[in-house]
């Protein structure tokens, strides 16, 4: 989330506002980190609610605030057909394996107990299936023999900041014809 609201400030990704920031945990640490940058922030809570009801709630706030492209980032629960369905061919995410490999969790625990030689991350458009929607662009990084779960999850984690700036980037230079 941070690198996609830098990309946006330093016109990196152009022509383009982060207009909110949505939490479903009141104390995430990227809260602060989109206040510290002039970022709009809501805590929308699930506890105690059904997916549809949360789903709902963000999708008011989400149209409220006229957003045309909702990034995921870190959020871990499955999003509901109506959610989905509010904004078609406009959810994207961050996942890291080069999928379709290895979607779901413990993906980098996945990738060496299968001893792939190469992983990475992988931006892609969400539908109503579990990691499953359009690729939009991939970078890989090695798996190295002395690899952990940790360790492989660090460097991919690296490649994911640079990537997801640029398919958002991309997306936003299609939309506008550039």
């Amino acid at each position: 989330m941070v690198a996609l609201v830098d990309a946006v400030s330093s016109g990196e990704i152009p022509d383009s506002e982060v207009a909110v920031v949505i939490s479903d945990k009141p104390n995430a640490a990227g809260l602060e980190r989109a206040r510290e940058r002039g970022v709009e922030t809501i805590v929308i809570e699930r506890r105690g609610r059904s997916r549809e009801e949360h789903d709902a709630e963000m999708i008011g706030a989400l149209r409220k605030r006229e957003v045309e492209l909702v990034c995921l980032a870190g959020y871990m629960r499955l999003l509901s057909k109506d959610f989905i369905h509010a904004f078609p061919d406009k959810i994207i995410n961050i996942h890291p394996s080069l999928l379709p490999a290895f979607p779901g969790l413990n993906v980098q625990q996945q990738a060496i107990d299968a001893g792939v030689k190469t992983s990475g991350c992988t931006v892609h458009f969400v539908n109503e299936d579990l990691d499953a929607g359009p690729i939009i662009l991939q970078r890989t990084v090695e798996v190295k023999d002395d690899d952990t779960a940790e360790t492989l999850a660090a460097r991919i984690l690296k490649e994911e900041h640079g990537a997801y700036v640029e398919g958002v980037k991309k997306i936003v230079c299609e939309v506008q014809g550039s």
